[in-house]
């Protein structure tokens, strides 16, 4: 969230205190395999890559993407301002806030005394971030950026951790100008369109700053400089464009392409970064404002070959940050993430993960589902893997066109602004039957068809007797063809 100037100190040179941030939960997303290694910490430099951190030219007009450039001297950031996390994740109807962060390419050292200086013709004044997301650190100040607001002409700064450093300005087109006087070095960056990668590679030689980012107009790839080098053999601009094409696949399942205001991607960027630590079992996971890998998933994250077949893990957690609230059951959650990753294997031409067999039982997931099906006493819930939950989701997109997702996503944003952001996935029952309702009933709507049968019939889905009556009342034909007999 933007934080208000008035929290800055008035004073004309006094430093600037962070804002504190609660206790940030985390969601441990089922992604593939690999264990978690500890990450080295790397020495500051005072070397500076000759490329700047500005935004890319490059790419789709998305609001808040792109809006800042650097002065012919890099020491200036010109900003535009563009709607918060906050505002953005209720325009869209979303469960999780996406990342509001505008990339700087500068890194401070623990305890530096950092001097900016800020214009503000128009009264909108950013904040600046340093440090980066590591909801596993034991250490809470370690688990997210570290938020500092700024206020009009000087500013110092010192943060006790250090870290990248980012500004956020919330508003819409207010112009904001800062100014890196002194206390910051520049870290090695790539930016899709605008670095070579000869450049960027003599960065990654001369620049041993302990972080490196790529930057495209849509995402934000922090990376520890170690785990960098060790991908450094690819083609950064294939892999960040890669990272372009996965968000633009997120978007369009979400029908943010129909041309209303309310359908317009999110402002500003995704932030991807590599993360310290994560538990026993947690590959990957997704939170307010990032996604989080371990050094151990970055064989997928950074290979251009490895993001394209293997790439189900960043599919699968970018989705989170997709994920709708009116409809997302804390049973759902792993569920219908993968709508997004499913859209994003089509995208790159990839095999579906429904069509994967399963070497226990010789059968795929549409195949293993289809055998439970007419059980006695089956349980959408209970009795079916993630995968198989998935399957009537898919079969929705084959009955009804690939729109179907699309679509229902534009009802739900046309319907839902106010719903409040996720804090935790153990729901209450009466929020949880609340949510297989509106599933059900939104699904419904968007098919013209009613579902009952298929989701709370066939399926077995929790949909509870409000929800059938709301369906009933829609008074809706039932489907021309039963959609659980339908296949990729």
């Amino acid at each position: 969230m933007p934080v208000s100037p008035a929290n800055a100190s008035s004073a004309s040179h006094a430093s600037v205190s962070p804002l504190g941030f609660g206790r940030r939960s985390i969601l441990a997303a089922l992604a593939g395999g690999g264990a978690a290694l500890a990450l080295g910490a790397g020495s500051a430099s005072a070397a500076a890559p000759a490329e700047s951190a500005a935004g890319s030219t490059v790419g789709p007009a998305i609001a808040g993407a792109g809006t800042e450039r650097w002065n012919r001297s890099g020491d200036t950031l010109l900003l535009k301002a563009f709607p918060d996390a906050e505002t953005e994740r209720m325009r869209l109807a979303r469960s999780l806030r996406a990342s509001e962060f505008v990339p700087t390419g500068r890194h401070a050292a623990a305890g530096e005394t950092v001097t900016v200086h800020v214009r503000s013709a128009e009264g909108t004044l950013p904040v600046l971030h340093i440090g980066t997301f590591d909801d596993y650190n034991t250490v809470p100040a370690l688990k997210a950026p570290r938020a500092y607001p700024l206020r009009p002409g000087p500013n110092r700064i010192s943060d006790p951790h250090g870290g990248p450093v980012y500004l956020s300005c919330a508003g819409h087109g207010q112009r904001a100008a800062v100014t890196f006087v002194s206390g910051t070095t520049r870290m090695a960056v790539f930016t899709l369109g605008r670095t070579s990668e000869a450049e960027f590679q003599r960065q990654l030689d001369a620049v041993t700053v302990p972080w490196v980012e790529l930057v495209t107009d849509r995402a934000i790839l922090t990376l520890t400089r170690e785990g960098a080098l060790l991908y450094r053999d690819q083609d950064h601009a294939a892999l960040m464009s890669l990272f372009d094409t996965v968000i633009d696949s997120h978007d369009r399942i979400s029908g943010l392409d129909s041309g209303r205001p309310l359908d317009r991607p999110k402002a500003g960027r995704y932030h991807f970064t590599e993360v310290s630590v994560v538990p026993k079992g947690v590959t990957a996971y997704a939170w307010h404002g990032h996604n989080g890998f371990p050094r151990a998933y970055l064989d997928r994250l950074c290979s251009v070959t490895n993001l394209t077949t293997r790439g189900w893990g960043l599919y699968h957690e970018l989705g989170h940050l997709n994920q709708q609230a009116a409809y997302q059951a804390g049973t759902l959650t792993e569920v219908t993430v993968n709508v997004y990753s499913l859209a994003a294997q089509r995208t790159l031409g990839r095999p579906s993960n429904l069509l994967t067999v399963d070497p226990k039982t010789g059968l795929d997931w549409f195949q293993s589902a289809r055998a439970k099906l007419g059980t006695p006493g089956l349980s959408y819930v209970d009795d079916l893997g993630p995968y198989e939950k998935l399957v009537p989701l898919r079969q929705l997109e084959l009955a009804f066109g690939d729109d179907f997702w699309p679509r229902l996503h534009r009802l739900v944003r046309t319907e839902h602004q106010h719903d409040a952001p996720v804090e935790d996935y153990d729901h209450p029952p009466e929020v949880e039957a609340r949510q297989y309702r509106a599933l059900a009933t939104y699904a419904s709507h968007t098919a013209g068809r009613d579902l009952t049968d298929f989701l709370a019939g066939t399926w077995a889905m929790p949909v509870d007797a409000r929800g059938r009556a709301e369906i009933a009342a829609l008074r809706l034909p039932r489907p021309d063809t039963d959609p659980s007999t339908l296949t990729d």
